[in-house]
């Protein structure tokens, strides 16, 4: 996987390129969310580039990897957007993935060797007939080329030198898993899960269990937390023009639209920015809540907790 990602970031397109040799623009602080729809083929950190040099932004950052195989969303925090990445990184995640029947590779993609062949394919019913066995709590293998850390390594530059790589089942939740479309040879699956999901592991699993074996052989990432295809925009775009850029960041607290707002005054906006606590008041305020954001004219002042009436800062946002 790493060969071809090299190869990937070293074929940078020809713009990239002769832009490499004009004088670079002056970094500036760029405050905000980019929802890129990564192409196939581009890494993770290859994108984060070319949304930092689309904004010439001093600070940027991705919010969770997608692999250079998958295409779809791949949120990037621009900025003191950074701060809200934990809310990103945690919210549900959703897939449309395809599985190849007859196959399993060693990095349960079409990037691996293949390990294991079977003639047998599956129907639509036996499938839609396993799939509650895959929907809720479950305990997932990850796959070995993965990059869960082993002993300070990660598992797929362990595997890729040839060492055997066991990796512990661990529980992960997915809220939904249905078919999409199937054929004699694939099956289109849409998937719902929470942090930590493999969906690799899911086809392979599938694959297993059904006796056919199978690996992903396209996948596409449609909602990370509160981003959904309707906020994305394409790397042509972002190149396109700065107003066009311009015109895809979306606020900071847009991240944070899945915890309550809590609406403060002035003296209390300050307090909190200097990273104090402030009593909140009034019939309806909160007691107790594990995290919400306050705001203050409708400018993002901090995230935080709230513990017996008393909302206490863990970030400070200077915007």
């Amino acid at each position: 996987m790493s060969e071809v990602a090299a190869a990937e970031d070293a074929a940078l397109p020809a713009q990239d390129e002769a832009r490499s040799f004009a004088p670079r623009p002056k970094k500036r602080d760029v405050h905000g969310w980019v929802v890129l729809d990564k192409p196939v083929g581009m890494t993770s950190t290859h994108a984060v580039a070319v949304v930092k040099r689309a904004f010439s932004a001093k600070k940027a950052g991705h919010a969770g990897t997608l692999d250079p195989l998958a295409s779809g969303l791949l949120p990037i925090a621009l900025g003191e957007a950074t701060k809200t990445v934990p809310f990103v990184m945690d919210g549900r995640k959703a897939y449309q993935f395809t599985v190849a029947w007859g196959s399993q590779t060693n990095t349960d993609d079409t990037e691996g060797k293949v390990i294991a062949t079977s003639e047998a394919r599956p129907d639509v019913a036996a499938i839609t007939a396993l799939l509650p066995r895959f929907t809720g709590t479950i305990s997932q293998v990850p796959p070995q080329f993965s990059a869960i850390k082993i002993a300070g390594e990660r598992a797929y530059d362990l595997a890729r030198e040839g060492e055997e790589v066991v990796l512990e089942a661990r529980p992960v939740e997915i809220d939904a898993l249905r078919i999409v479309s199937h054929s004699a040879e694939t099956t289109t699956f849409e998937a719902e899960c929470g942090k930590g999901t493999y969906v690799r592991a899911i086809a392979r699993d599938l694959g297993l269990a059904l006796g056919c074996l199978g690996h992903v052989a396209h996948l596409r990432r449609t909602r990370v937390g509160p981003f959904s295809v309707a906020d994305a925009a394409s790397v042509e775009s972002l190149r396109e023009s700065q107003e066009a850029a311009t015109a895809a960041l979306l606020p900071v607290k847009t991240a944070l639209a899945l915890i309550p707002e809590i609406v403060v005054h002035r003296d209390a906006a300050l307090r909190l920015k200097r990273g104090q606590s402030v009593l909140l008041r009034g019939r309806d305020a909160p007691v107790e809540a594990q995290a919400v954001y306050a705001t203050s004219g409708g400018v993002l002042i901090a995230t935080g907790s709230i513990d017996n009436g008393e909302l206490v800062p863990h970030r400070v946002f200077n915007l």
